[in-house]
């Protein structure tokens, strides 16, 4: 017998522990964030008024089974005009009497909210980690990646779920890249103009940057699908932590005249340490740590963005040249990057030019809350 408990954060973080075996590429969260993500006291979601959330937890003699969580984005609903629920973290053990009973969990919340769709992963919003790995699950995730093992978008399917949204992630062999294919004549033009600026992200001026990286992003991806503008609180609860892994020889903001105009937020991946402690910060985690900046010869690529009156000048190339020489003569060999839509052409042409590979293609999983109406019946016809 399945039972259901809400708002159990332990029992959710032990989950994939218990239901995925120690040789799948998933890799947990830290418990630090996942405890703060779902504290509705710490997470700016709804101390800010723009949502909220349940957490659920699948119990089966005495183990936790499966996770998911439940959330409404207001504001998402608002500046895009839908009622959409959405779930994230949805992970569970590969039983189908567990995925119904946790996803019937998570509708019957979108319903009593009044919502008509119910549409995942999101983890907890379109900014964070979103998706449902449909092809290339043997291969490592890096930082800031979603990956879930085929029966999750299979169970998805079973519940009456379609995959939507597609999107992929991408690695590229910085070993095989010639940086100079990056620079091109627009490109040359801006390392050329003296009105540019490049400004390390670093510890001390730390805030700052943070700040104009928000700046950007809200400007740059105004019109990307799903988008909802990003406020300091946000922001920060998101991208707070970045400041003690952060390398401020992969990373800046460009500046021009002045004015913050471009940012590339590449960290390296911490993917290998937080798998190797299980997401906790227990007596071997220094350990660990020492190891993986000794070893570490992977980063990824968070996001980049360039505001909307200094598109098509070649800023996102520039960016691009900049971080992968640095990166290549750092010691670097590869570099993640997180998804990108297929709707999004222009980074989709960013990663040709870099010679990235697909790792991982997701969908995001969507099902009505409300059947449609049924049909009226046709007449008899007259004897």
């Amino acid at each position: 017998m399945i039972r259901i408990t809400r708002g159990d954060r332990a029992a959710a973080f032990a989950v994939t522990a218990e239901v995925y075996p120690a040789s799948s590429p998933y890799v947990p969260p830290m418990w630090s964030d996942f405890d703060r993500m779902f504290d509705p006291a710490r997470n700016p979601l709804v101390t800010e008024g723009h949502g909220r959330f349940e957490l659920f937890v699948a119990w089966r003699d005495g183990r936790p089974v499966g996770r998911i969580g439940a959330s409404l984005h207001q504001a998402s609903n608002i500046r895009h005009g839908t009622r959409r629920a959405q779930f994230g973290f949805f992970d569970c053990a590969d039983d189908p009497e567990v995925a119904a009973a946790l996803l019937t969990a998570a509708e019957d919340w979108g319903r009593a909210a009044g919502m008509t769709e119910m549409a995942g992963n999101f983890n907890l919003t379109a900014m964070q980690q979103i998706g449902v790995v449909t092809e290339g699950f043997e291969r490592q995730p890096y930082s800031d990646m979603v990956h879930s093992p085929p029966h999750i978008a299979r169970l998805l399917g079973t519940n009456g779920y379609s995959a939507t949204f597609p999107m992929t992630t991408f690695e590229t062999d910085l070993t095989a890249l010639d940086p100079a294919a990056l620079l091109g004549p627009a490109q040359a033009a801006i390392f050329a103009d003296p009105d540019f600026a490049w400004m390390p992200i670093d510890r001390k001026s730390f805030r700052t940057r943070l700040a104009e990286a928000r700046t950007v992003l809200n400007d740059g991806f105004a019109d990307n699908p799903m988008f909802v503008p990003t406020s300091p609180a946000e922001y920060l609860f998101q991208a707070g932590d970045m400041m003690w892994v952060i390398d401020k020889r992969i990373s800046c903001v460009a500046h021009y005249r002045g004015q913050p105009v471009g940012v590339i937020l590449v960290i390296p991946d911490l993917n290998p340490l937080v798998k190797a402690v299980g997401g906790r910060m227990g007596l071997g985690f220094a350990w660990h740590l020492v190891k993986q900046r000794l070893t570490n010869r992977r980063a990824v690529l968070i996001y980049q963005s360039v505001s909307r009156a200094m598109h098509g000048r070649g800023i996102n190339g520039a960016m691009l040249f900049k971080v992968a020489s640095a990166m290549k003569a750092i010691g670097y060999d590869r570099l993640g990057t997180t998804w990108i839509a297929d709707v999004n052409g222009a980074s989709l042409r960013q990663m040709d030019k870099l010679g990235a590979r697909p790792l991982h293609r997701l969908h995001l999983f969507a099902k009505p809350l409300f059947a449609p109406p049924l049909a009226p019946a046709s007449p008899p016809e007259a004897a």
